[in-house]
């Protein structure tokens, strides 16, 4: 019957909480097959182990402490016992038990690896399609700056596409937002063609308020006469 308890007593002590640590039963220790010479350098190392890690921890800082001080206790009576010559199995197990309970609260968490960052796609997501004096008509590389961003697309993520039409200075301002609109317009009509949605696309003409190169009014430069692709 008392072997039966013990056992009992020993799976209790598995989900035991550290609160519960005064009842706590270890089950037999491997300490026990040593001799006494061996023995007891094991037990003073666990003793003296448990006052250190007891005095580095407060009380109810973490379960280092509940831990700590059962093994103080426990391995300071095997120490009791061991000196007048008895080796006590109880208190052997307890010390060892509750030393291994500690080494395991004093682990370092383990480091979790930082997730690492996503690849870029490698695909600027803002490009441009230039126009001619006073023109809306695509332009033969327009084919291929449309391809580009709709084969990219999906391995970069791109839910949404801004089309913005620009002009120069050449013009009236009426006349610049209109053919700048148009432009955009031309442009979303050929990547719509290509697989977007038009409901993924913003389109606007901005006319001549967003210049890529400040000229004076009435100068036809390249580089404003413009739709600029961003993708989102």
């Amino acid at each position: 019957m008392k072997a039966q308890l013990g056992a009992a007593m020993i799976v209790a002590a598995a989900a035991l909480v550290p609160g519960q640590a005064a009842a706590q039963v270890s089950p037999r220790s491997p300490l026990l097959d040593l001799e006494k010479s061996e023995l007891r350098p094991q037990i003073e190392s666990r003793y003296q182990a448990a006052i250190e890690a007891a005095q580095a921890t407060r009380r109810g800082e973490d379960s280092r402490y509940v831990w700590a001080s059962e093994a103080k206790v426990q391995c300071g009576i095997a120490l009791g016992y061991l000196k007048s010559g008895t080796r006590d199995e109880e208190s052997i197990n307890e010390c060892d038990g509750f030393s291994a309970r500690m080494a395991l609260a004093s682990a370092p968490a383990p480091v979790v690896a930082a997730a690492a960052p996503a690849p870029s796609c490698g695909v600027d997501p803002n490009v441009s399609v230039f126009f001619d004096w006073n023109a809306d008509t695509l332009p033969a590389e327009a084919q291929t700056t449309v391809q580009q961003m709709v084969a990219s697309r999906a391995s970069c993520g791109w839910t949404r596409l801004s089309v913005t039409g620009h002009a120069d200075r050449s013009g009236s301002d009426d006349y610049n937002v209109g053919i700048s609109t148009r432009r955009a317009n031309n442009v979303a009509s050929m990547l719509q063609a290509a697989g977007i949605a038009a409901g993924d696309m913003v389109v606007t003409g901005r006319g001549e308020s967003e210049l890529k190169i400040e000229t004076a009014d009435g100068v036809r430069e390249p580089m404003n006469r413009r739709v600029e692709i961003s993708a989102q």
